[in-house]
């Protein structure tokens, strides 16, 4: 790898684990726009850039999903028996996921996480809204609803907080529980979507040298070296700095990167 490719890297790493910490949002959201940028500019074939970059986007989540989930069950907010209900259902979504993104062409995929970052540019855009709050989680609801975030999540390349957390607040925990609840979920959703993204690339030609299907291990490593430790950084940043004003700001960041991915 050249200079320019591993600084890439540990520079993803350290706006998605800052940003992840400070605004909430998962860190796929900076992780799959920057991988497809830079790994066009390393020249791997065309046809397999949104590939590469949502299956190897799921695999660094792992990691920071991981660290994250244990800082809040030290904490005593994440739900478990929820999380076990959920988890039949994301796990399936997520294979589901990766299977149909594996079917999907390059340009089609890259569309789809482009509306995806529509719909989480304008949600920052907009004042936050009160949830109506449900009396508690129905049991047939909760397995759609795992099934939907998972497969969502794994065709997109996030650790599905975006989805997870309104969910959760509407079926009655609080924030904080959501949130955390959340950030549990997200470890299954990358490790079987990250299975499933090996899997669906498995013997493709073109990709490049150092990948297992669609997962670009050397891209992994660079993330994961800094976006770990640059989460807890940014959740502290949070007590500090005009969030909603910074939300804003990013919602328009997102809006722009959408454009960029849906017209290139």
């Amino acid at each position: 790898m050249t200079l320019t490719e591993i600084l890439a890297y540990l520079g993803t790493g350290i706006l998605s684990g800052l940003l992840a910490g400070l605004l909430g949002v998962g860190g796929g959201v900076i992780i799959v726009p920057a991988l497809i940028l830079v790994f066009g500019h390393l020249g791997f074939a065309p046809e397999w850039l949104a590939h590469l970059a949502v299956g190897t986007s799921l695999a660094s989540i792992i990691g920071t999903g991981w660290s994250s989930a244990l800082a809040h069950h030290r904490r005593g907010a994440v739900q478990w028996d929820l999380f076990w209900r959920l988890i039949p259902g994301i796990i399936l979504g997520a294979w589901a996921g990766a299977a149909i993104a594996g079917l999907l062409p390059q340009t089609w995929l890259q569309r789809l996480f482009g509306g995806f970052l529509v719909y989480v540019g304008v949600r920052m855009l907009r004042p936050r809204e009160q949830i109506r709050r449900q009396a508690g989680p129905d049991r047939w609801g909760v397995a759609m609803a795992g099934g939907g975030i998972g497969a969502l999540s794994a065709i997109v390349g996030i650790g599905g907080g975006t989805l997870t957390v309104p969910y959760l607040v509407k079926t009655g925990l609080d924030l904080r529980q959501a949130v955390a609840t959340s950030s549990a979920c997200g470890v299954p959703i990358a490790l079987a979507g990250t299975l499933g993204f090996m899997i669906s690339g498995w013997g493709r030609e073109g990709l490049p040298g150092m990948s297992v299907g669609f997962i670009y291990w050397p891209a992994v490593l660079g993330i994961l070296i800094t976006s770990v430790p640059m989460a807890p950084y940014g959740a502290r940043l949070a007590h500090r700095l005009p969030v909603p004003l910074l939300s804003r700001f990013f919602g328009i960041l997102l809006l722009l990167m959408a454009a960029r991915l849906l017209l290139g």
